[in-house]
């Protein structure tokens, strides 16, 4: 029987230019497969970024996966595994090593020094694999409340309700039973359903929503702050230990309004540059030192015509793919020329 990655190996091997003394008939398998993953490599990274993004919360720790699930492809092609689609063995070994990656983060993480966000994904992004399909599975609330899901239980409900994969299939990616896994999905909608974010996703209305937070903080109005602020709002912070930050997440308009006008303020004293962006598919800012160097992303979540959440990643090693990391430690302290 040809399979559908049997058609695309007869395509490359009949195409111009590729063994002209060589009929693709007479060339080993092994090294047909090999050449066709290869060539598959730009459709295929996209995806399995997706998935690893949405597992991990970490683009560094995405890349990893990403990479080692390639090497594990090779490897299978070298050692004469037959492969009938490049996009699902994709999708098994990309999640497979994701629920193992996740497994081992989350030890990481109750080490963790204050609270844990994930890393920010810029739309702007060069790469093409990171420029996700934006949904409020990508947004950093999401992937917080993802995290009171154990490793099983994400990837089952990330793949059959972000990526539409049968029970079938995923019980074939997962390595449990059809049942199981319809019970796992149950399990984890109920508990997605009952933590689920309040918050918005629209672009548009959040870049109207954040200007005009950014014009009442440049003009001191807390007044006007108040106002654009829900009454539950909060400010998580992630230094990861490495720079000066909140321990703990504040809460309420006048703690987050102060805290914010604060932050402001250290800007200006120190030159820093502020820059709307979209991480997440959200409105942000952008912090960058006097030379260039990044030093932050802060991620608004919205809720009708207020803001309810800021998080802000000011941990340098969940900034290094973005570009050159500035100095804030040095920068705040006012050592930096």
């Amino acid at each position: 029987m040809v399979t559908p990655f049997d058609e695309v190996a007869l395509r490359f091997m009949t195409s111009a230019g590729r063994h002209p003394r060589r009929p693709w008939w007479a060339t080993p398998a092994t090294w047909l497969y090999r050449e066709v993953i290869a060539l598959q490599h730009d459709k295929l990274r996209p995806l399995m970024f997706s998935i690893a993004y949405r597992m991990l919360g970490s683009v560094a720790e995405a890349e990893d996966v990403v990479q080692e699930a390639f090497l594990r492809m090779h490897k299978s092609t070298v050692d004469g595994k037959r492969i009938e689609s490049a996009e699902a063995f994709a999708t098994t070994i990309t999640t497979r090593l994701a629920i193992d990656a996740l497994r081992s983060a989350r030890v990481r993480r109750e080490l963790y020094v204050g609270p844990w966000l994930p890393e920010p994904l810029l739309t702007s992004d060069d790469d093409p694999a990171h420029r996700l399909e934006t949904d409020e599975t990508v947004t950093t609330a999401f992937l917080i409340l993802l995290e009171s899901l154990s490793p099983v239980e994400r990837a089952v409900f990330l793949l059959r309700e972000v990526f539409g994969y049968t029970y079938e299939d995923i019980a074939e990616v997962v390595e449990k039973s059809v049942a199981n896994c319809r019970q796992i999905m149950a399990r984890a909608r109920r508990a997605v359903t009952e933590r689920q974010p309040r918050f918005e996703a629209d672009r548009t209305h959040q870049v109207e929503l954040s200007q005009r937070f950014l014009a009442a903080a440049s003009g001191g109005d807390m007044t006007a702050l108040h106002q654009l602020l829900t009454d539950d709002v909060e400010f998580v912070g992630d230094g990861g230990g490495r720079v000066p930050a909140l321990g703990r997440p504040i809460t309420g308009p006048t703690q987050v309004g102060r805290f914010v006008l604060g932050l402001l303020r250290q800007a200006r004293r120190t030159d820093m540059r502020i820059e709307l962006a979209e991480a997440n598919g959200l409105a942000a800012w952008q912090a960058f030192a006097p030379d260039g160097g990044v030093l932050g992303v802060l991620t608004l979540a919205t809720t009708g015509d207020r803001i309810g959440a800021f998080y802000n990643v000011i941990n340098p090693d969940k900034l290094r793919h973005i570009g050159p990391v500035g100095d804030l430690v040095a920068l705040t302290q006012g050592t930096t020329p």
